[in-house]
C-alpha cells in the first residue's frame, strides 16, 4: 500500500501519539474498550472519565471534536436500537412527559448509548492517528495470523474503490430514471450489489495473482523496528488509566 493512498479516517499530524508505534496503539484501544464494555452501567462518574481520558487524546493528538462528529454517524443504528428499548422492554414502569417507559429498558439504553458512542470515540481516535499502511506490519508484529493480516490490508485498500464504484453506480441509475429508492426497484438493486461483489471478487483474483508475481510469500515484511519499552510504558497509559477507573467502579 502506497503511501498516495490516504485513508478518510486518518487525520495528518506528528504528534507524540501519531508517532507511537501501530502495535502499541492497536493494544491500547483493545484494552481499553474491553474496560470501557466491563464497567458497570450505573457508574455515570465512570463514563465520564473516560470521555476525559480521551479528551486528553484528543488535545495531545490534535484531533477536534468537529472533525469526530461526521464520522460519529456510523453509531446511528445502535442509536436506534437503544432508544426503542424503553418503550419494547417490560419490567417496572415509569413515566417521563407523560410516556410510560420501562426502567430496566432505559438502563440497557443508556448501556449501549454510553459505551457505544466510548467504543466509537475509542475505534476513531486509532483510525485518526494510525496511517492504514502501517496496520499490517503493526498486526504483524502482535503475531496475529498473515492470512488474516493480509485479509485486512486488502479490506482497507479497496473498501473506499467499492464504495465509489456503488456510488457512480447510483449515479448512473437515477441519471437514467430509476429510483432506488422506491420498493419496485429491490430487484435492480440487488442485481447491483451482486454486480459489484462479483467484480470484486474478480479483482481480488487478479490483484492475488499480481502480488504473487512481485514475491509475495504470504507474511507482511517488516521494516519499521519494533516498539521500545519506553513506547509501550507510554503507550498503555491511557488503558491503564482505563482499567483502573473499571475496576474502581466495580469496587465502588
Amino acid at each position: 500500500m502506497s503511501g498516495s493512498h490516504t485513508h478518510p479516517l486518518y487525520l495528518e499530524g506528528s504528534s507524540a501519539v501519531h508517532r507511537l508505534p501501530t502495535e502499541v496503539k492497536i493494544v491500547a484501544a483493545v484494552v481499553a474498550m474491553f474496560a470501557i464494555v466491563a464497567t458497570p452501567r450505573e457508574a455515570v462518574w465512570a463514563f465520564a472519565a473516560y470521555l476525559a481520558g480521551l479528551a486528553l487524546v484528543w488535545q495531545i493528538a490534535g484531533i477536534r471534536p468537529r472533525w469526530l462528529a461526521p464520522r460519529m454517524l456510523i453509531e446511528v443504528p445502535f442509536v436506534v436500537l437503544a432508544v426503542l428499548l424503553p418503550f419494547a422492554e417490560s419490567g417496572e414502569r415509569t413515566e417521563l412527559l407523560g410516556i410510560s417507559l420501562s426502567v430496566p429498558g432505559l438502563l440497557a439504553a443508556w448501556g449501549i448509548l454510553v459505551k457505544g458512542t466510548l467504543g466509537v470515540l475509542t475505534s476513531l481516535t486509532l483510525a485518526a492517528t494510525t496511517p492504514a499502511r502501517s496496520l499490517p506490519a503493526g498486526l504483524a508484529r502482535l503475531h496475529v495470523p498473515a492470512m488474516v493480516t493480509v485479509i485486512v490490508t486488502l479490506m482497507l485498500r479497496y473498501v473506499n474503490l467499492l464504495a465509489g464504484e456503488i456510488d457512480r453506480m447510483r449515479t448512473a441509475r437515477i441519471a437514467r430514471g430509476d429510483d432506488p429508492r422506491t420498493l419496485h426497484q429491490a430487484g435492480a438493486t440487488a442485481r447491483g450489489v451482486g454486480g459489484v461483489f462479483l467484480r470484486a471478487y474478480e479483482r481480488g483474483e487478479r490483484v492475488h495473482l499480481a502480488m504473487l508475481s512481485r514475491g509475495f510469500t504470504g507474511t507482511v515484511p517488516l521494516s519499521a523496528p519494533p516498539a521500545t519499552r519506553a513506547d509501550w510504558c507510554a503507550g498503555l497509559a491511557p488503558a491503564a488509566y482505563a482499567v483502573a477507573i473499571a475496576t474502581i467502579a466495580w469496587m465502588v
